[in-house]
């Protein structure tokens, strides 16, 4: 998968109030950082996935959000990634995306 420039650019929309956004490009993926610190990537199946552990992640499992987990290279065993789907609502409401963004970047900072 090559991350297109709408898929960038959707992204940024997505996190139009986090502050000093911007990306890079990644295995086949984009990485978005605040400021610096990575916060959410699009992923391999082409999700918005935030940067989450603890706290925020039992959070984000508790709205009902995914974590990433892929098959691993040699073994194929499931590997859980420290990132989860945003909730539904926040995909659309660049303010609750942003506070969503903002608990990510307080741990992860």
């Amino acid at each position: 998968m090559a991350v297109s420039p709408e898929q960038i650019e959707w992204a940024k929309e997505v996190f139009a109030d986090v502050p000093g956004v911007t990306t890079k490009k990644m295995f086949g993926g984009l990485s978005l950082y605040s400021e610096g610190t990575i916060f959410a990537i699009i992923g391999p199946d082409e999700e918005l996935l935030l940067k989450a552990r603890d706290d925020l992640a039992e959070e984000l499992q508790a709205e009902g959000c995914t974590q990433w987990v892929y098959d691993g290279h040699k073994d194929k065993k499931p590997t859980a990634m420290p990132y989860w789907t945003l909730p539904d609502s926040a995909m659309d409401d660049p303010e609750e995306a942003a506070r969503w963004a903002r608990k990510s970047l307080d741990q992860n900072g």
